[in-house]
């Protein structure tokens, strides 16, 4: 659609003018203050307007705003000293992105120069971008996008994501029909540069997918068995979310690349980066191009800080798990026989409510985003057939039950 000049697609179709925003709230240009789900889609993890975060950036803005690429501010080098601090030790070399979708192409360039090889094993219906060698890593070539703006997919060879539903007992046995199909997919083609891939869960395409336990130990055993990279990509599971500072903590895996971006500064401003291990970057720095006009500006710099710095300081991860495990044990108990309702999982604090499809409609699941702010809760729409719960980790926890309680009505409203 185009509402004021502005262009909206349906995948993140416009729902209302945001005239405020604090911690766990918005407020529409109507006034109704609304309870926030959606973190701005795992942005605002440490709640909106962080007022630390917001005071170092001013801070920043008085000294300098700009640096152009061929030099460097002090406080990318710091955050880049910080933030390898935080990582597996290998993991030291980053380049400065603006985002998510630069992170993701930074990284595909990388492993291909760092192989010499061209094809990528991703995930059907995952999403790492929407650049178009991106939208080819998660799009089937059947889809109308990939066919109105003529998707290559030549050189992508795309995996079924090995889904486990809280209610399945055989979760083993998935994760060994994983194993085995990669492991086919690895010996059957010598050209493979890379996989790429989430930790454990599918945060950007709104279905909100769990893996089996041990799918990102199996991905990296085989990776290395084969010689292909493995670049893991924490955009939606990083800084906390999934009850881990980061996604790879949760089976202690390490990868060859990772991502960052959204949360890297709780949405205060555009900032994006790719970190490997220090031999793949010395044999690819004259190759993949690694360059960005705005990445990595002093003001982002100085809020990425502090977003790391909080998040360390707090323990955000630690409240994230706990609270993920409350709100996903009382939706669980209190859908559990309702017939809309397909299964309820999730990692942390990503949960995944996850409706019928044949007994639901497209037009049913804006009706519920609808509904539930009419009653003061503000959902994210992507999938038809899912809700992707995204509270800010600092949520407080009479905010939270007042949040599920909303949902919970406007669920059993459709009932």
């Amino acid at each position: 659609m185009i509402k004021n000049k502005i262009i909206y697609n349906n995948f993140s179709d416009y729902q209302f003018k945001v005239a405020k925003a604090k911690g766990s709230f918005l407020w529409d240009d109507q006034g109704k203050k609304l309870i926030d789900f959606t973190s701005g889609w795992n942005v605002t993890n440490l709640g909106w307007n962080h007022p630390e975060i917001t005071q170092e950036m001013i801070k920043q803005i008085k000294t300098n705003t700009y640096i152009p690429q061929w030099t460097a501010d002090p406080i990318q080098e710091r955050y880049a000293e910080e933030l390898s601090k935080a990582l597996p030790k290998r993991l030291n070399c980053f380049t400065r992105e603006t985002g998510g979708a630069s992170a993701n192409i930074m990284a595909l360039k990388t492993a291909r120069a760092y192989t010499g090889k061209r094809k990528v094993i991703s995930f059907k219906d995952a999403f790492h971008g929407s650049l178009y060698s991106l939208l080819e890593l998660g799009y089937s070539p059947e889809y109308t996008v990939a066919k109105a703006v003529s998707l290559n997919f030549q050189d992508n060879i795309h995996l079924n994501y090995p889904r486990v539903k809280s209610i399945d007992k055989n979760e083993k046995q998935i994760l060994v029909s994983f194993e085995q199909s990669l492991e086919k997919v690895l010996k059957e083609n010598n050209d493979i540069a890379t996989i790429v891939c989430e930790a454990g869960i599918i945060t950007g395409w709104g279905s909100t997918f769990i893996a089996p336990k041990g799918f990102l130990t199996v991905i990296r055993r085989l990776t290395k068995k084969y010689g292909v990279v493995l670049i893991l990509d924490e955009v939606g599971t990083g800084f906390s979310r999934c009850g881990k500072l980061f996604g790879l903590d949760i089976e202690n895996v390490i990868p060859d690349i990772i991502t960052f971006a959204k949360a890297m500064v709780n949405g205060a401003s555009a900032i994006g980066a790719m970190v490997t291990t220090k031999e793949i970057a010395k044999e690819t720095i004259n190759k993949s191009n690694p360059q960005a006009t705005f990445g990595w500006m002093p003001d982002a710099c100085a809020a990425a800080l502090k977003t790391l710095e909080i998040h360390k300081r707090d323990r955000v991860w630690e409240k994230a798990k706990k609270d993920g495990k409350y709100l996903l044990k009382v939706l669980q108990s209190e859908l559990k026989n309702n017939h809309l309702i397909e299964d309820i999982n999730g990692i942390g604090m990503e949960i995944g409510v996850h409706l019928k499809k044949k007994e639901n409609k497209k037009t049913k699941m804006k009706q519920m985003i609808e509904k539930a702010r009419k009653l003061g809760l503000h959902l994210a729409y992507a999938d038809d057939y899912n809700f992707q719960i995204m509270p800010p980790l600092t949520i407080e926890i009479n905010v939270l039950d007042k949040g599920i309680e909303i949902f919970l009505k406007t669920i059993k409203f459709f009932s």
